[in-house]
């Protein structure tokens, strides 16, 4: 009797030994997975930081004004300390890279109010310009320096463009129940509803722009919607798109997911994209 007992005690064993090593590469493969997308993140956060101190010395070849060159220095040289923080850090260490991706749209906002009140410069000298060129004795001279403001706006045009990128903030993801009110944990929830605020920008261009959210679990899965997007050069998967008509001010969005699953307990993930960039993202701990 003893000899059947030890033989169940030992296929039990090695039946919650079997599960054990496959939950194990489970959790290998959701954590490579995982660490991929991160370092992809953080290349981007890279040229986007290289991006902006290049603007930076760019801007000051051509402006005259010592203050503004000093200021213009200094945040370059922030930019450039940033960036060398940003290459030093592991993509694993999220602390670190939550810090720095606050910092990167804390710089993009410096560098658009800077760009703004160099082309409210360019503008005031394009108006004393104009005059000019009702004097006939300055036509030769006004002509001249109508060509290089031309080369100039063309210049602070590119500069625009990444001023113009749109920020997301106040990421907030819910799980809701059959009747729309918040759950506490996750297996209860019916819905997920994901809301997130894109700031103000006047400096983006109006218009009807798709954002699309990725909701990553645990496990390290993509809650999918049915869809792909381009992302750095890739197809990444969407769990939720939306078409919004965005002005230039401040919008609120909020999203929703149908579960269709068993969604535990653990740390999620919500990213947001938007014209071809990650916006906006935001880490969950719900309790199991």
């Amino acid at each position: 009797m003893n000899k059947y007992i030890v033989a169940i005690i030992i296929v039990v064993l090695l039946a919650v030994m079997g599960w054990l090593g496959y939950s194990l590469m489970q959790e290998k493969q959701a954590n490579k997975d995982m660490q991929e997308l991160a370092a992809l993140d953080k290349q981007e956060m890279e040229k986007e930081y290289q991006n902006f101190a290049a603007q930076y010395s760019e801007m000051k070849t051509y402006i005259k004004n010592d203050s503004l060159v000093e200021q213009l220095t200094a945040e370059q040289e922030r930019t450039q300390k940033l960036l060398e923080d940003l290459k030093r850090t592991h993509a694993s260490d999220v602390a670190e890279i939550t810090r720095l991706k606050k910092e990167l749209a804390t710089v993009r906002a410096v560098l658009r109010s800077y760009v703004i009140q160099i082309d409210s410069l360019n503008r005031l000298n394009q108006n004393l310009m104009d005059e000019n060129d009702r004097v006939r004795t300055e036509l030769e001279q006004s002509n001249l320096q109508n060509q290089t403001l031309a080369t100039e706006k063309a210049s602070l045009s590119e500069k625009v463009a990444i001023a113009a990128q749109l920020d997301a903030t106040n990421v907030a993801l819910t799980p809701l129940s059959k009747k729309g009110k918040p759950e506490k944990y996750m297996k209860n929830g019916k819905t997920l509803a994901v809301s997130f605020t894109i700031t103000k920008n006047v400096t983006a261009t109006n218009g009807v722009r798709t954002v699309y959210v990725r909701i990553m679990t645990p496990e390290g899965e993509v809650l999918d919607g049915g869809g792909t997007f381009t992302y750095a050069g890739k197809q990444l998967a969407w769990s939720m798109k939306k078409d919004i008509e965005y002005t230039g001010e401040e919008t609120t969005q909020i999203l929703y997911w149908t579960v269709g699953e068993y969604l535990g307990g653990g740390q999620y993930n919500v990213s947001i994209f938007c014209d071809g960039q990650a916006i906006g993202s935001r880490n969950f701990t719900f309790n199991k």
